[in-house]
């Protein structure tokens, strides 16, 4: 465990772990262990080179570094996103620059993906595994302008649908934790796009705002509430209801948003990552600026995630090569 100092002058304990010529890209806390961590990575910040999916057990106990490696994969090329399976605890996906996305079962010896789908025809830059039970569907979105369904119950077939609306890159895509065959997704072309998987169609089109979309998330308590963020370094809450305005504009990033992740412990409270190589935590209802602004990287942060089992526990990635699990101050408190 290493004691670290953040702006507010307060200390966190975080856990960290060196990828050690990979870059991070994507941090996702396994739903079925506390304290078992994924991470998507590329060498070379994502440009060249290889990939590597690091699964890791944070190790609370230990005095020093605090995470321990349970397995490396390596992929061909660079990966991007990452997200554990919602029926099985060994098998977690990722996706890649080549336009494939793996399967991968953590607890075989072999170093290979158990499927490989391969229909995107740029970088799949973001991926999400439904969580509804009984909808066993994976999303994957792509540089390729692209949206594709894919049916977990039957990985070897190819994907049972494609969305085709978006006008540029498709940076993230997102279920609905509420409305079974509800996604958002959004996309360089400066719009969040809520979709139905049963129409090829969206029901609805969110104009963003001024710059690249690049994240979004629900909220855990309400099916209304989405939440964006961008490269005008705002973030915005949306109520589906009424989307002419969002109903809070959160600022205090200096750069992008590169990810933001919804607290499933509290309704109003969110973290968010930034090109600023800043992590903070907010929390809407109380105010529109953060509540704890982290600065413990030294390049773009763009991984993050939190822990279901840990109410206070955050998980962040970074292009300087560091994974860190933590428990904010703010988080302890909310």
């Amino acid at each position: 465990m290493v004691k670290e100092w953040n702006r507010t002058g307060l200390y966190k304990m975080s856990c960290i772990f060196v990828t050690r010529g990979f870059h991070g890209y994507s941090v996702q806390f396994s739903p079925y262990e506390a304290n078992r961590l994924a991470c998507a990575c590329s060498q070379h910040y994502g440009i060249a080179g290889c990939g590597a999916l690091f699964i890791l057990d944070i190790c609370k106990q230990q005095q020093q570094g605090g995470m321990q490696l349970f397995r490396k994969l390596d992929w061909q090329e660079g990966l991007f996103d990452c997200c554990w399976s919602e029926t099985s605890p060994s098998i977690i996906a990722s996706s890649s620059a080549d336009g494939t996305i793996q399967l991968w079962d953590i607890y075989t010896q072999q170093q290979v993906p158990v499927a490989v789908f391969q229909e995107h025809l740029k970088e799949v830059y973001s991926i999400d595994w439904c969580t509804i039970r009984g909808n066993n569907k994976l999303l994957s979105g792509s540089w390729d302008k692209t949206i594709k369904m894919w049916d977990m119950n039957n990985i070897q077939n190819s994907s049972i649908a494609t969305f085709v609306g978006h006008q540029n890159t498709v940076y993230c895509v997102k279920w609905s934790p509420h409305i079974s065959d509800t996604f958002a997704s959004t996309s360089g072309d400066e719009t969040i796009r809520i979709w139905n998987s049963n129409t090829p169609n969206p029901v609805q089109v969110i104009p963003g705002g001024s710059g690249e979309i690049l994240t979004c998330d629900w909220t855990k308590y309400d099916q209304n509430i989405l939440i964006s963020g961008s490269t005008n370094n705002q973030i915005r809450v949306w109520d589906l209801r009424n989307t002419q305005q969002p109903i809070h504009i959160l600022n205090g990033h200096q750069y992008a948003v590169r990810r933001l992740k919804c607290s499933p412990h509290n309704q109003s409270v969110l973290a968010s990552v930034s090109y600023d190589m800043t992590v903070r935590t907010w929390d809407y209802v109380k105010s529109d600026r953060p509540q704890e602004t982290i600065q413990h990287h030294t390049e773009f942060v763009v991984g993050l995630d939190f822990n279901l089992h840990q109410p206070s526990e955050i998980a962040d990635c970074s292009w300087d090569e560091r994974i860190n699990a933590y428990s904010p101050v703010s988080l302890r408190h909310s």
